[in-house]
């Protein structure tokens, strides 16, 4: 009878499930057990205050900035009429496809180049200019740029999906824009606002290649510091403890946010709201705002670094081994994370909180991700000698970080895909003597295909970007784009430097322009 009861209770999707949970938390348990075990970490204890407030006072800045840029500018392209306002509505999210590192290189050899101007302005007019971007505000400055996307894309979708009759009530009401904006339309807006500005932190925390080359010390850049520099994993595991916390913290606060995410019902909820046509003055205003936004994110540096990089003979056949190198390793980390995110989804419903305790990769900076493999990294490397099994253990532990990292990512889409399939499609495969796997297999992921295409592409682009874990566990001499443009940009060889960042930059914004499409074409009404 027990026998029979296991059987009955015994669920393959759940232990699928289970499984794919166990593949996001065991890295941060390896944090939490080489901070516990890993004896004293005088390091670590020695530049906790300091990386800890160059952190928050970095990332508050970078929530003020993108908060209001990202608000301001979806507001303006959903419910006003100006020039240039169709392109601008996709426009806005490009900058998705830059790196920050890549930004922060631009604009450092932006400024080198302006120092000319500052040295003439001090000589004849008797002023001199600010134009150092190394500092603290100058990395915010960068990050914004690069991370405004996060909070636009997600206003954009909620003012789409707001009431159309609350904002006309308004109007005929006679309340001045001003006044609809603060009093109705962003109250209604706020969990979108919270979980765009979550995103943006979660990013700014987990930034190493801008922010190391910037000069600022952040939790993350002691993290690879303590690593690279004092050998110390102690050290780096306990300065990597504030960051998990962190990350706890942030995602609550995103899950929190989903919360009462739709605030009304109703047809009326579908129907567009007429945008405003703003005059020429002020729709001037409202072109040049957007502009400068993309220009600022996308344009300006991708300038910068093409003509930066045309001062300098490119090393093509490193270059051309990177970038296989690293789409070898998109490919590898998208189909592996796109697999356990399916996994996952399929099983939530029977196990809803192990979605919620996976989801935690996601928050948490890769330099994390890569520090809680490293005791298993060294225990495993000495059970695999020779340098072909090392490359292979290597790019192992490469994809096995980045699945735990980005699986959160992939989980989304996938989950909306998955919420097409009927109960009574699924009773109707297990009434044909379909088994749960084969239900599954035969209906749900089929269904899904399109969101998991869109998962895998997602992945794609976060690997392609990704640095800091890619730095930490990668095999010996084995350089992607993103670590190459970071070697050359340490020993301040930035033209060198822009080639790698500009060959990411063509390979990820053909995905963003894909994605913001099928965004674009996402019905009203429906969660984006």
């Amino acid at each position: 009878m027990v026998a029979l009861a296991l059987h009955r209770t015994y669920s393959p999707l759940r232990t699928l499930a289970l499984l794919a949970a166990a593949v996001a938390v065991l890295p941060l348990a390896g944090v939490v057990a080489a901070a516990a075990g890993g004896g004293s970490a005088d390091i670590a204890m020695r530049e906790l205050g300091r990386y800890a407030a160059s952190s928050a006072i970095l990332a508050a800045l970078v929530a003020i900035i993108t908060g209001v840029v990202g608000t301001l500018a979806a507001w303006l392209v959903v419910n006003h009429s100006f020039p240039g306002r169709g392109v601008f509505a996709w426009a806005l999210a490009l900058p998705l496809a830059a790196p920050a590192f890549a930004i922060a290189y631009a604009y450092a050899d932006l400024l080198d180049i302006a120092g000319d101007l500052r040295i003439w302005l001090r000589a004849s007019a008797g002023f001199d200019l600010p134009l150092n971007i190394r500092t603290l505000p100058g990395a915010a400055f960068v990050l914004s740029c690069a991370f405004y996307p996060y909070v636009y894309l997600a206003m954009r979708a909620a003012f789409v999906n707001q009431s159309a009759q609350a904002l006309e009530a308004a109007r005929v009401l006679g309340a001045p824009r001003a006044r609809t904006f603060f009093r109705i339309a962003l109250p209604m807006a706020r969990p979108a606002l919270a979980a765009g500005m979550a995103l943006a932190v979660m990013e700014t925390l987990a930034d190493y290649g801008a922010v190391q080359f910037l000069g600022v010390q952040t939790l993350t850049t002691g993290v690879i510091r303590a690593w690279f520099v004092y050998g110390s994993l102690a050290s780096a595991a306990q300065l990597a403890l504030p960051l998990l916390g962190v990350a706890a913290l942030l995602l609550w606060l995103e899950r929190l946010s989903r919360r009462g995410r739709t605030h009304d019902t109703g047809r009326a909820r579908w129907r567009p709201l007429e945008p405003i046509g703003l005059g020429r003055v002020k729709g001037a205003l409202a072109c040049a705002f957007c502009l400068s936004l993309v220009t600022a994110g996308l344009l300006l540096p991708v300038g910068v670094l093409a003509a930066s990089a045309l001062e300098t003979t490119p090393e093509w056949p490193r270059l051309t081994q990177a970038a296989g190198r690293s789409l070898l390793l998109a490919a590898l980390g998208g189909a592996a994370t796109v697999t356990a995110a399916l996994f996952l989804a399929l099983g939530a419903a029977r196990l809803p909180v192990t979605a919620r305790i996976a989801s935690l990769g996601y928050a948490t900076p890769g330099a994390v991700m890569a520090v809680g493999l490293l005791l298993p990294a060294a225990w495993a490397w000495t059970l695999v000698p020779g340098g072909a099994s090392n490359l292979v253990l290597g790019l192992l532990l490469l994809t096995y970080a980045y699945v735990a990292r980005l699986m959160a990512a992939a989980l989304e889409p996938i989950e909306a895909g998955l919420a097409r399939v009927s109960p009574s499609m699924l009773d109707a495969a297990r009434s044909l003597g379909r088994g749960e796997l084969g239900a599954a297999f035969a209906i749900q992921a089929p269904m899904a295909r399109g969101a998991i295409a869109t998962a895998w592409l997602l992945v794609f682009i976060d690997v392609l970007k990704e640095l800091p874990a890619t730095l930490i566990l990668r095999p010996f001499n084995f350089d992607t784009l993103a670590v190459m443009a970071d070697n050359y940009a340490q020993d301040e060889r930035l033209a060198n430097a822009s080639w790698p960042a500009l060959l990411i930059i063509l390979a990820v914004l053909p995905a963003v322009l894909w994605l913001n499409r099928k965004m674009a074409q996402a019905r009203p009404g429906t969660s984006a």
